[in-house]
């Protein structure tokens, strides 16, 4: 099962990806998790891409596609993924396509998880992440972490301006990733503004389509 997780940034694409992955074991490929793996080894690739998501921007296509390529050639993958943050682009998508015919491999199903700008504003910006293990919370929990007592911060790119920017670029420049999915017959649309069982009730039919 190869699948592509569409949706603004805050969208609970991450959300239903962790259900994805429980229920068909494959694994969970995001490139902002690829981008913040490279930026704290601080390889060049990493000093490059922070420059555009500390802006808010999308990473050029070229960056991300080197990225892609070389994590969708690992062992992991042949059973299938789940692509997350990727493709951002029509072209990117074009270039995703190559690379799996190159295998013989094709995308099953893009998930659309449509949320309001609105919402998303106000989850994003009040997202806290654990300096000691990572985990994702917001701030209600307040400044400690109640799983390992780190310090819950907020990430350079979670401010209500920076969020506004991302909304923007995105909804410019993957608008034509939408229709690019949907003309393939391989778009399914999904309110994501919703309980998250509710959501994932919508996303699992899909995939089952």
């Amino acid at each position: 099962m190869n699948i592509v997780l569409l949706g603004a940034p805050g969208a609970g694409k991450g959300t239903q990806a962790a259900r994805l992955i429980e229920e068909y074991h494959v694994p969970h490929i995001s490139t902002g998790d690829i981008f913040r793996a490279a930026l704290s080894e601080g390889t060049p690739l990493g000093l490059e891409a922070k420059k555009y998501m500390d802006a808010g921007e999308l990473v050029p296509d070229q960056l991300v596609i080197d990225l892609m390529d070389e994590r969708l050639s690992q062992a992991d993958t042949a059973p299938g993924f789940i692509l997350d943050g990727f493709p951002r682009t029509a072209a990117q998508a074009v270039a995703l396509d190559e690379a799996l015919g190159a295998s013989d491999r094709v995308i099953d199903v893009a998930l659309s998880i449509d949320v309001d700008p609105e919402v998303i504003v106000k989850r994003l910006s009040s997202r806290r992440t654990c300096a000691s293990c990572g985990r994702i919370t917001s701030a209600d929990e307040g400044t400690s972490c109640k799983e390992c007592g780190g310090a819950l911060e907020q990430r350079a790119d979670d401010n209500e301006s920076t969020i506004r920017n991302r909304l923007s670029v995105y909804e410019e420049q993957t608008a034509p990733l939408i229709n690019y999915y949907q003309g393939k017959g391989l778009l399914v649309e999904i309110d994501g503004d919703r309980p998250v069982e509710t959501v994932w009730a919508d996303v699992k039919a899909a995939c089952e389509r």
